[in-house]
């Protein structure tokens, strides 16, 4: 390991265990503001007075709100998260089978929008004021203006009930749900391990609508970030010496540019990717997939509250991970930034 990397690593762990260290308490706090009280919730309204206070002296709610965090760190450190109120199973069981589903759909929308929208930002700098060029920028407006679960309505409608062209809601079809295992929660390895004759097919089928969805997102947010970057870099005297030179358009904007503002991209790529994990609630509920979205949906509107919490503190946590991780690539990669 060279210097510069444990010296970045130094730097960085520390500060990345104190985010996380706060989003605990930040979590806690709000859940232990809200108007909902757990006791009453478990035994109803009718219990006798000393059944309820016999309740709360159980679940800790009688002590102090110091030693109550204390005894949320020590359980969230050993992996407890609660019980589920709604599904009657602890929190961490329900997000490790729900969670997979969400890290799948958000990992394909981001490599079709992460590589799509790179491509047109570069496209769109190498023709400035063409046609291309205003193609890019309708394609990036309309891929951060247009709503996703609307697009997700009229896609239903169109392609899966009037053309029948892909799959509808769910994950699989009925003739799948019930004879896939899923053992990894990635629908689309468990049905290639399960060598059931067209499961993947149906899997990709199902897929394929959710993902284009999302992707448009992740297109839009990432080709107009980048293409801003790259015309910022576009009038610089390195591009211009560049080309006085005689180094043509493509080269400069490919063997010069493009590296200057490879970190500011990486940047783009892992704070969509954080976006899309956390806002895949609203293409998880049009399209009826079981992932985090649509459990923390359900937890919502039935005020399960040890599901909320432990839902809201993975997906800030993933927040907080892939922005450390990020900012700790990019110090390494480009030793310039402090």
């Amino acid at each position: 390991m060279s210097g510069n990397t444990l010296r970045v690593l130094i730097r960085g762990v520390p500060m990345l265990l104190a985010t996380l260290g706060a989003l605990l308490l930040v979590t806690f706090t709000l859940s232990s503001l809200s108007p909902i009280d757990p006791a009453l919730q478990l035994i109803g309204d009718h219990a006798s007075a000393s059944t309820y206070i016999q309740v709360r002296h159980e679940l800790g709610l009688d002590a102090s709100w110091s030693r109550q965090l204390g005894r949320y760190l020590v359980a969230v450190a050993h992996g407890d998260l609660g019980v589920s109120r709604s599904t009657g199973q602890p929190v961490r069981d329900d997000l490790e089978r729900v969670f997979p589903a969400t890290i799948e759909l958000a990992t394909l929308a981001l490599a079709l929008g992460g590589v799509g929208g790179i491509a047109l930002a570069l496209l769109s700098v190498r023709y400035p004021n063409a046609l291309v060029d205003g193609f890019v920028r309708v394609i990036s407006l309309a891929g951060n203006s247009i709503p996703v679960f609307w697009l997700g309505l009229i896609a239903l409608l169109v392609f899966y009930a009037r053309l029948h062209w892909v799959g509808g809601t769910g994950r699989l079809s009925d003739a799948f749900e019930y004879t896939i295992e899923m053992k990894s929660g990635f629908v689309l390895l468990d049905a290639w391990r399960s060598s059931v004759p067209g499961a993947l097919a149906d899997a990709v089928a199902h897929l394929i609508l959710p993902v284009l969805i999302l992707a448009s997102y992740a297109l839009g947010n990432v080709t107009r970030l980048t293409r801003s970057a790259l015309k910022g870099e576009a009038g610089k005297e390195y591009v211009t010496l560049a080309r006085a030179k005689g180094a043509g358009r493509t080269r400069v904007l490919l063997w010069h540019m493009a590296p200057n503002v490879s970190g500011f991209a990486l940047t783009v790529l892992a704070l969509t990717y954080a976006n899309l994990l956390e806002g895949a609630v609203l293409i998880e509920t049009v399209f009826a997939r079981p992932g985090i979205g649509r459990y923390l949906t359900t937890a919502l509107f039935d005020a399960d509250m040890p599901a909320i919490l432990g839902a809201t503190l993975l997906i800030g946590a993933c927040f907080v991970v892939i922005n450390g991780l990020t900012d700790l690539a990019v110090k390494l990669a480009d030793p310039r930034i402090e």
